[in-house]
């Protein structure tokens, strides 16, 4: 049988893939791997992502998919018919344009906040903490902006949710971004709260959450 391969650790941008795979209903398996987590997993990751990044997608021919975006598109285009993105093509459009705003600029701007070292070179611990701290609010920023500009009709995706709210339900858990949403787009921060609720994305939640 054909079937997908997810590379991903709980609390991961993998949840975001694997809501979406279940909504296709197609045979997938998961492999616990992460970079900062040593064993089998890493080693296979490393393999066919060198940056050993997660979420990382075998597809059923065995080519490799990495970046959630990516690969959210193209699950979406291969699967028209599923929901996970808009029929409509202007829907479809804006929908496309959301996840690689979230990828652009919030799982950016996180990998910055997590490595600001990555970065910078030979900066001591007060230049760093202010480079997270200034890429906190910038983060925070930029989820007020995706808030205003992809509005809820009730969902993301439309009716139910998809691949868009997928994405933006995981990518807002880090960085302090729900705490801040809450009090900035109270309306922003009841739809994730629908979202993760939802049968779509519950048992998912309850898997890498729990």
């Amino acid at each position: 049988m054909l079937m997908y391969t997810l590379y991903g650790t709980k609390t991961s941008g993998a949840a975001a893939i694997e809501a979406a795979l279940a909504l296709l209903d197609v045979p997938y398996q998961v492999i616990d791997a992460a970079s900062w987590e040593p064993g089998r997993g890493l080693d296979e990751l490393r393999r066919i992502n060198p940056l050993a990044q997660i979420p990382t997608l075998v597809l059923p021919d065995g080519s490799v998919l990495t970046e959630s975006a990516a690969i959210l598109i193209h699950l979406g285009l291969a699967y028209p018919h599923s929901g996970l993105l808009p029929t409509d093509l202007s829907a479809q459009a804006q929908a496309i344009r959301g996840l690689v705003y979230i990828a652009a600029n919030c799982y950016a701007a996180i990998g910055v906040i997590d490595y600001p070292e990555r970065w910078i070179t030979g900066a001591d611990e007060s230049t760093l903490a202010a480079i997270k701290l200034g890429t906190r609010q910038r983060l925070h920023t930029l989820w007020d902006t995706f808030a205003d500009t992809w509005p809820a009709t009730p969902f993301l995706n439309g009716a139910s949710p998809g691949a868009l709210d997928f994405l933006a339900v995981v990518v807002s858990k880090w960085s302090g971004a729900r705490a801040y949403l809450k009090g900035s787009r109270p309306a922003f921060s009841a739809l994730l709260a629908r979202i993760e609720a939802h049968p779509s994305f519950a048992q998912v939640e309850a898997r890498y959450w729990p």
